[in-house]
């Protein structure tokens, strides 16, 4: 403790090396009396929030191939009155589905994959938009080695391997609609004003594009449940998030240094979107269309592989 004065906040928050989930509900403690019981029925204990929950409570010590998530995991009662609520269980679920793909896939038991998979485990949930507090995902080769130029604002967010904002960290980028984003793979400068697109030299170090991952902005923090227990009659109908880009267009040099339209999508309502593509280039471009409400447009990430 003396070496590290903060240690005991790192301990509570449950920053441990095995880190697949979270949750953030207070520890909401049931009287087991039920509703007999004459007292107070739920004490609220204050917890952090977030704070991080180990792959090594949702496998089994003594039943070797059993995982387990939800309320079912391994805890203490305390610890439960907080992990218990849905949308932890619902993460959970989603970490043990990942880790029992990645045992049938080395011939592992669960045990093992903390043993000798856990970085790949924790890295395939982060590559599946699933958050994991104090865990950074790995950027693709192909992205850190390119030149990441915009139009408008500063573009480098999209490539520091955090999705979303982080207390006061956008952690995005954000443009209007019909500006642009470039990955370049050389160092060759390519114009950029309205009269020409074409190359200002003829040389170029073509990559291999195979695949596009965004995630585009959901609108995390916004007021109104995601998913609403009940539906009044006057109530505003339940719809895409206004910060969601619904359409966008995929452009790519060609071979005479002009632009081409590879993929273009007009009706997107999804956080993460992958798109497989099958070209060379030396350069490639995102352009925003649309959104679903707003004029701007808000992005946290893109990958190219």
């Amino acid at each position: 403790l003396m070496a590290d004065p903060d240690l005991p906040n790192k301990v509570a928050e449950g920053r441990f090396d095995d880190l697949v989930a979270y949750g953030g509900w207070s520890t909401d403690d049931h009287h087991p009396g039920g509703m007999r019981w004459r007292g107070q029925p739920t004490i609220f204990h204050p917890a952090p929030s977030p704070f991080g929950i180990p792959y090594r409570s949702l496998y089994s010590r003594n039943v070797k191939n059993l995982l387990f998530a939800g309320r079912n995991i391994s805890a203490t009662h305390a610890a439960m009155s907080s992990t218990r609520v849905m949308a932890t269980c619902a993460i959970l679920g989603q970490a043990i589905g990942t880790a029992a793909a990645i045992a049938v896939r080395h011939r592992l038991l669960p045990g093992g994959v903390y043993q000798e998979k856990v970085g790949e485990l924790k890295q395939t949930l982060m590559e599946d938009d699933c958050y994991l507090p104090w865990n950074i995902r790995e950027i693709p080769a192909l992205t850190k080695s390119a030149q990441l130029t915009a139009s408008e604002g500063d573009p480098e967010p999209l490539r520091n391997g955090i999705d979303r904002p982080i207390g006061d960290v956008d952690n995005g980028w954000t443009g209007r609609i019909g500006s642009w984003i470039q990955y370049t793979f050389n160092d060759i400068p390519v114009r950029r004003d309205s009269q020409s697109t074409k190359r200002r030299d003829s040389q170029s170090t073509k990559q291999k594009v195979r695949e596009l991952r965004f995630i585009f902005d959901s609108d995390l923090n916004r007021r109104t449940p995601n998913v609403p227990c009940n539906y009044p009659i006057h109530a505003e109908p339940v719809s895409v998030p206004q910060t969601m880009t619904r359409s966008f267009r995929i452009e790519a040099l060609d071979k005479n240094g002009e632009w081409k339209a590879i993929a273009q999508e007009n009706n997107n309502y999804q956080r993460l979107v992958r798109i497989k593509t099958d070209i060379e280039t030396s350069a490639i471009r995102f352009i925003p269309l649309m959104t679903w409400g707003l004029e701007s447009v808000h992005l946290f990430a893109w990958d190219v592989r």
